[in-house]
This record gives C-alpha cells, sequence and structure tokens, in this order.
C-alpha cells in the first residue's frame, strides 16, 4: 500500500515508517495547500498529514479519494475536515498520549517566562544596553502560592496543573465543558469561561482547536482577567481573539500572554511582534526529538492496525 508522510520526520521515524510500507516523504515543512491535498487523497492509500495541511472539506470532494486513512500526525486535528472524511469513507486517527508531558512542560516554561519577563529579559542581554543590575529593574509576577486557572482539563490541562501545584503550590482552578472527576490533586471546576477568567492570576488554554473552541477567549474574557492577569495558550492559536489579545496587551487590560501558537500560524502579527509583555515561541509544543519519534511511531501503529483489518486504537472518525 502507498503511505505518503506529508513532513520529513526524525531519522528513526522514517526508518520505522519506510520499513513496513512503500513511501513517500514531501521535502518540504510547507504545510500541503487544499488542492494538494486532494491530490494525494486520489494517488495513495494511506496518509500521514501534519499540523496545517489543508484536508478542508474541498480535498475531498475534488475527486473520488484512494485513500482510506489518515493517520495524523499529532494529537489535534482540526486541520482535517472529519464531517467530509466520514463521508469521503476516510477514517481518521491521531496520537493523543505521546505528547502530554512535552506539551505540559511548554506550558510551564511559557508560564514561567511570562511571569518572570525571561524572553524581555534575554533581549536585553544580548542587547550590549545593560548597565548592570539595580533594585525595580524588570519586576516579574510571583508565581508560587498563585492561582491557576486551566481552561480544558483533559490529559494536558492535568498534567499542566499538577506540574504547577506540586511544584509552586499553585491553587488550582479549571473549566471543562464536561464534569471532571478522580483528580488526584486540589481543583475547583467552574461553571463558566467567565468565573474562571475572573478568579484566576494565570490562565492556561489547553483545550482542542475546532468550531466549538474558536475565539473561547474573546476581549471580555480578558477584560475579566484584569491588569495582573497572565494568559498562557499551548493548545490552538485561534482559541483566543488575535486582535483582541493586542488590544488587551496594548491597553494593560492584562499584564502578559506567553503563546506558543497563534490565530493565523506563522504568520505573527507584526503588532503582537512588538509588545514586550508577549512572549512568542514558534509551536514548540512537542519539538523533543524522543517525542516527534513517539508521535510518529504511535501514527504508525494505527496504519498498521487499520491495514491488518484492526480498529486503529485512536480512530476519531
Amino acid at each position: 500500500m502507498k503511505l505518503l508522510v506529508t513532513r520529513p520526520m526524525t531519522k528513526a521515524a522514517e526508518a520505522a515508517i519506510a520499513e513496513r510500507f512503500e513511501t513517500r516523504f514531501r521535502d518540504t515543512n510547507v504545510p500541503m495547500t487544499e488542492a494538494e491535498a486532494a491530490t494525494a487523497l486520489a494517488e495513495y492509500d494511506l496518509i500521514m498529514p501534519t499540523l496545517g495541511d489543508a484536508f478542508r472539506a474541498g480535498a475531498f470532494q475534488a475527486a473520488k479519494p484512494r485513500t482510506r486513512l489518515l493517520a495524523n500526525f499529532g494529537a489535534g486535528y482540526n486541520h482535517i475536515d472529519l464531517d467530509a472524511a466520514r463521508a469521503a469513507g476516510v477514517a481518521v486517527t491521531n496520537t493523543p498520549n505521546v505528547v502530554t508531558a512535552s506539551t505540559a512542560e511548554l506550558a510551564v516554561t511559557l508560564l514561567l517566562m511570562t511571569a518572570r519577563r525571561a524572553g524581555e529579559g534575554e533581549r536585553l542581554a544580548r542587547s550590549g544596553t545593560w548597565t548592570g543590575w539595580h533594585p525595580t529593574q524588570m519586576l516579574g509576577a510571583p508565581v508560587t502560592g498563585q492561582k491557576l486557572g486551566i481552561v480544558g482539563m483533559g490529559r494536558i490541562g492535568q498534567s499542566i496543573a499538577r506540574t504547577l501545584h506540586r511544584g509552586f503550590d499553585m491553587e488550582v482552578v479549571f473549566f471543562n465543558r464536561s464534569t471532571v472527576s478522580g483528580l488526584d490533586f486540589p481543583a475547583r471546576q467552574l461553571g463558566t469561561v467567565a468565573e474562571l477568567m475572573r478568579e484566576a492570576d494565570f490562565v492556561v488554554i489547553a483545550v482542542p482547536g475546532g468550531a466549538g473552541t474558536h475565539h473561547l477567549i474573546d476581549a471580555a474574557a480578558l477584560e475579566a482577567l484584569g491588569p495582573e492577569g497572565i494568559v498562557v495558550n499551548i493548545a490552538r492559536g485561534d482559541v483566543i481573539d488575535q486582535q483582541a489579545l493586542i488590544a488587551a496587551l496594548s491597553t494593560g487590560k492584562i499584564r502578559a500572554a506567553g503563546l506558543d501558537v497563534f490565530e493565523f500560524e506563522p504568520e505573527i502579527a507584526e503588532a503582537l511582534r512588538s509588545l514586550d509583555n508577549a512572549v512568542l515561541l514558534p509551536h514548540l509544543g512537542t519539538a523533543v526529538e524522543a517525542t516527534r519519534t513517539e508521535m510518529a511511531l504511535r501514527a504508525l501503529d494505527n496504519l498498521i492496525a487499520f491495514t491488518e483489518g484492526r480498529t486503529p486504537t485512536d480512530l476519531v472518525a
């Protein structure tokens, strides 16, 4: 069976995949356009898509797909139109569990960088203009003992909350669309995003992307967070209304933001890039070689199960 992998992978992952399937690895990191996705669906039995590849409705409708499975590389799959895939008879899997630790680590990194103004300080240290320590230089926000709000208490949200509660004695409140129980750390579930934003000092966004969470954090939510509040997003960029965020950061309605994802990624608005109270990272959530290899091998497991007539572990459509 012919397999297309839409981006280059780690050497270990490419070797394992190529050993099992007749595979073509695209030699570019540019996401596939909708037209390229349509062509791939017509030419390959199996595809391992990656973030940003445009498997939208039009790609499935352009021609009758030869493809039977999209084994997505990554936990998030909002770049794939699941309804269109189902209608075309194309199954979809993802790689949910293997990204938890590395993504949670990155969220904690961003929270600490943002609170302690580490990005701003690193730029000053490199600038050659630093004149030395003084008592009021670059005063940041405390983390230890503060109140943490988690939006989305799934595996990643729980890992972030557990780490910050145990490591920094943070009180945890959270919003989740369904009731969450059985947590192994103390946490209080709140009924609305607005309530969480009003209560928390720090808010970390850890919900899936998609229509249901688009602009979940809007101007009103950011205003509720308040002038000392800090928001961190390691989920999907469009969960936060970017224009509202820029306005809130520019006018002091919130203290700062730490972002690993962006609404119009890879484009990052100049207005956002110019703000010292925004810490920006280039989507590094799972950027650990072992994690990226494990993600590919998890996608490979789904491919093998599917081709052997078994139900893949991570079937989402």
